[in-house]
């Protein structure tokens, strides 16, 4: 972006460039499925440099959030042995020599490994001695999508807080975060999220101030399927009590308590991962889980308080057949737990957020899909 005119004495090119062969025309406005397909040119495309400009700020700010509130940055490792979603939709590591010698199979590690889709339960270890810890680094979900909300390798921000035995802890960070990144990146490059909200998505800017000014919604995951049951539209997937929300389910919700972002808190028991602290709430069965939901988005953060009581959470992984695999977590109550929580929140999802933009292959520098990896 140019904020000023050259008066040139003299002009030395120091790097031709055949401007009738370059796909990326000077005063044209490509859109952002055209520049998509050039991932190694697309980065001097006006909008491309915006985003990644934005984006090295919001981590920035991200850093500077968890360090200003006393916590501790965690390495978590890319190759786990860890399913941490229970989804099974992983990325499988082998060496080229295990791939061609499949017959005999004999593991680098000795187990299988994986590319991780959570640090969560790296980070649940180091809570046990830093208190309040973070990560921000790649995660990998092998979901065969490609959908506008998905990428197969993308970064999630979480945290893990001990001595709390309240969800709206661990929600209050969530706001917190959000809020305070955001007026970061406003005030850090207030010309490149305008080019954003002035080209890409005009009614983003207002959208954008109601979420700063207005403090999130709470409302339970009962009183989100009755609004659901109760809503005009029409969905493709019915709502029901005991059935996961869909992305127009979240939608509209948000637009129900009026583009202001949601907390939905309390899910059915067996909704959610072996991790989730159970709410002992009688026959409904809920865990006290949360998931943030956001304008054009759907689900932005989902956290909940763990559960550090050892027979809950012993009967849990037993019934799953999973007591052996995650014996070292177990190993986490059993010497000594305290009452935490924790919550993810997708980076690239954050950047849409802000930003307006519709497609999230559109807001990380290299994106990598099903049957898509350029570069």
């Amino acid at each position: 972006m140019q904020n000023m005119e050259l008066k040139a004495e003299t002009i030395r090119v120091v790097g031709p460039c055949d401007i009738w062969s370059f796909p990326l025309k000077m005063k044209e406005r490509h859109p952002l499925e055209y520049v998509r397909q050039f991932p190694h040119l697309r980065c001097r495309n006006n909008t491309l440099s915006s985003l990644l400009r934005i984006r090295s700020e919001a981590t920035a700010a991200i850093h500077s959030f968890f360090q200003d509130n006393g916590y501790v940055h965690i390495h978590t490792p890319i190759i786990t042995s860890n399913d941490c979603e229970g989804a099974g939709e992983l990325f499988q590591i082998e060496t080229t020599n295990e791939a061609r010698e499949s017959a005999e199979k004999t593991h680098f590690f000795n187990v299988p490994a994986f590319l991780t889709v959570s640090g969560q339960l790296h980070l649940e270890v180091m809570a046990g001695a830093f208190t309040h810890v973070f990560t921000f680094g790649p995660t990998f979900r092998a979901e065969n999508s490609q959908s506008r909300r998905h990428l197969a390798e993308f970064y999630m921000v979480e945290a893990e807080l001990s001595f709390t035995e309240s969800l709206q802890d661990v929600m209050q960070v969530m706001e917190d975060l959000f809020k305070t990144a955001t007026n970061t990146v406003l005030s850090k490059c207030p010309r490149d999220v305008e080019l954003f909200h002035k080209y890409v998505a005009p009614a983003q800017k207002d959208r954008l101030e109601q979420m700063l000014k207005k403090k999130f919604v709470t409302i339970s995951y009962n009183e989100a399927v009755e609004i659901l049951k109760q809503a005009s539209q029409t969905f493709s997937f019915k709502p029901e009590w005991g059935r996961d929300l869909q992305t127009e389910h979240e939608k509209y919700l948000v637009k129900h308590c009026g583009d202001v972002p949601v907390f939905v808190i309390n899910y059915p028991y067996n909704l959610k991962p072996f991790y989730m602290r159970d709410n002992e709430d009688g026959p409904q069965h809920t865990v006290a889980a949360v998931d943030l939901l956001v304008s054009g988005i759907g689900e932005l953060c989902g956290g909940s308080l763990r559960e550090e009581r050892l027979p809950f959470l012993e009967s849990r992984l037993q019934r799953l057949g999973l007591a052996d695999a995650y014996q070292w977590y177990l190993d986490l109550r059993k010497f000594g737990s305290v009452p935490h929580g924790g919550f993810g929140m997708g980076f690239e999802r954050y950047l849409q957020c802000i930003l307006g933009v519709d497609n999230i292959k559109d807001v990380i520098p290299f994106p990598r899909f099903s049957h898509s990896c350029l570069l």
